[in-house]
C-alpha cells in the first residue's frame, strides 16, 4: 500500500461500552440518537457496511459490505480527544489524565496569573458558549482571562480577539502548557477566542489546542522514522503536539477539512494523511443538537464518493471516530464512553467483518502493516 487516508469523524460513537457505568454513560449511543432525526441519511457508508458493524441497531444492513468493517473498543482509561487519538495511533493510556471538576488548584492559577500578568476569572467547569455569555462583559471591561474546564482533561482560556490578540492568547496557552506538566499534566490547553458584543458573543474558528507530547512513539513517529510522509489535516497536529508529523494544515470546518483532504489526495506522497473532522463533536455533540449532528453526517456521506474517486490502486481510506458524544444524552453535555466504527475501503482491501476489537490501537497496527513498516504498538493488525 502506498497511501492511507485515515479520517476521524470526531465523536461518532456507535453504542455504550461495557464499562460505560464507570463514566456515567449508560444508555449513550451517538449513532442511534442521530438516526432519530429526519436528516439522518448515510447511503454510501451503508454500502461500505456501517450498519453491519457489531452492535449497530439502526440503518439497513447490506448483504455484501464493500469494505472491511469492525467495532473498536477503547482500552484506555478515558473518553477524551487526546487519549482517543493516541490509542488510534497505537498507544493505550492505562491511567486517566487529570480532571478538575472543582476548578484548578490555587497554586496553578496563581502561577498562571503571575506569568501572564493578567487575572484569571471563573476557574470552574463550564459550557464554552455559556461562559463567554456570562463572563464576556467582565473580560472585555477588565482584560481578565476566562479560564474554565470540562469533564475532559482540559485547561481552556477564552478571550475576545479585540481585547487579547490571537498570537498573545496562543502565547498565554503556551505558558499554561509549561505549567501544566506532571501531576497537573492535562491532556490539552485550549485557546477559545471569541468576538461579538454584550449579549451576542460568539466563538471564532481560531481555536488552537496545545497537547502533551505522547509519552512514547505512536504510529506517526514510527512512520516518520521509516521515511514515510505523515500528513495531518485539522487538529491532528495539535493533538500529537506535532510529534511524528511531517506536514500539516489546519481547518475551519468539516467542509474545509474534506476539501483539504481532497487537495492532498492530488499530492504524490508515500505514507498517511490523518484527518480530523471536529464539527460533529464541537458544534453538535456537546451542544446536544441531534438534527445538526445528523445533517453533518449526511453531508460527510454525500462527499464520501469524491474521496473514494481519488483513491489510487495502492491507496485505502479508513473512517473511524475517537469517542462518543451522544447529542441526545441529557445527563451531561460531555463525551460519552462508546465503541467506535472502523471502515477500511480500497481496491486491495478484502471486505470482511472483523467483529469487535479490544482496542483502538489495532487501527495503528493495521496502518503500519498496510504501509509495510515494522514497529511495536499496543494493538494487533487486522490484516
Amino acid at each position: 500500500m502506498k497511501r492511507v487516508f485515515l479520517i476521524v469523524l470526531d465523536s461518532f460513537g456507535i453504542g455504550e461500552e461495557p464499562d460505560a457505568d464507570k463514566f456515567g454513560d449508560v444508555g449513550s449511543n451517538t449513532i442511534a440518537s442521530c438516526a432519530t432525526s429526519q436528516y439522518f441519511d448515510m447511503p454510501n457508508m451503508a454500502k461500505m457496511g456501517l450498519f453491519n458493524i457489531d452492535g449497530v441497531t439502526v440503518g439497513e444492513k447490506v448483504g455484501s459490505p464493500e469494505a472491511m468493517i469492525a467495532r473498536m473498543r477503547e482500552k484506555s482509561m478515558g473518553k477524551d480527544t487526546t487519549i482517543g487519538h493516541w490509542e488510534i495511533a497505537g498507544m493505550v493510556s492505562p491511567k486517566p489524565m487529570p480532571t478538575y471538576p472543582n476548578g484548578f488548584p490555587k497554586e496553578v492559577i496563581e502561577e498562571f496569573e503571575n506569568r501572564t500578568g493578567r487575572k484569571a476569572i471563573v476557574n470552574a467547569t463550564y459550557s464554552g458558549t455559556k461562559v463567554i455569555n456570562d463572563y464576556g462583559d467582565e473580560h472585555v471591561k477588565t482584560g481578565a482571562l476566562i479560564v474554565y474546564t470540562s469533564a475532559d482533561s482540559v485547561f481552556q482560556i477564552a478571550a475576545h480577539e479585540e481585547v487579547v490578540p490571537l498570537e498573545q492568547l496562543y502565547e498565554y496557552c503556551k505558558i499554561a502548557r509549561e505549567i501544566l506538566q506532571g501531576e497537573h499534566g492535562v491532556g490539552r490547553v485550549i485557546a477559545r477566542p471569541f468576538l461579538g458584543e454584550s449579549g451576542n458573543y460568539y466563538r471564532t474558528p481560531h481555536r488552537h489546542d496545545f497537547s502533551l507530547i505522547p509519552p512514547k512513539d505512536t504510529m506517526l513517529n514510527i512512520l516518520k522514522n521509516a521515511g514515510k510522509d505523515v500528513l495531518s489535516v485539522g487538529k491532528i497536529y495539535d493533538i500529537f503536539a506535532g510529534s511524528g508529523i511531517t506536514d500539516y494544515v489546519y481547518t475551519e470546518s468539516n467542509e474545509d477539512g474534506i476539501n483539504k483532504t481532497l487537495n492532498w489526495m492530488d499530492r504524490d506522497f508515500n505514507g498517511i494523511c490523518f484527518t480530523n473532522l471536529v464539527d460533529f463533536d464541537m458544534l453538535y455533540g456537546h451542544r446536544r443538537d441531534v438534527d445538526g449532528y445528523a445533517k453533518a453526517l449526511a453531508y460527510f456521506d454525500e462527499r464520501l464518493p469524491e474521496l473514494v474517486s481519488k483513491l489510487g490502486d495502492d491507496d485505502c481510506i479508513m473512517i473511524t471516530a475517537d469517542h462518543g458524544c451522544d447529542p441526545a444524552f441529557t445527563k451531561t453535555t460531555d463525551h460519552t464512553r462508546e465503541y467506535i466504527p472502523f471502515i477500511c475501503y480500497g481496491k486491495n482491501i478484502k471486505p470482511v467483518n472483523m467483529g469487535t476489537r479490544e482496542t483502538f490501537a489495532d487501527i495503528g497496527a493495521t496502518v503500519l502493516d498496510l504501509l509495510g513498516v515494522e514497529g511495536k504498538l499496543d494493538g494487533t493488525s487486522m490484516m
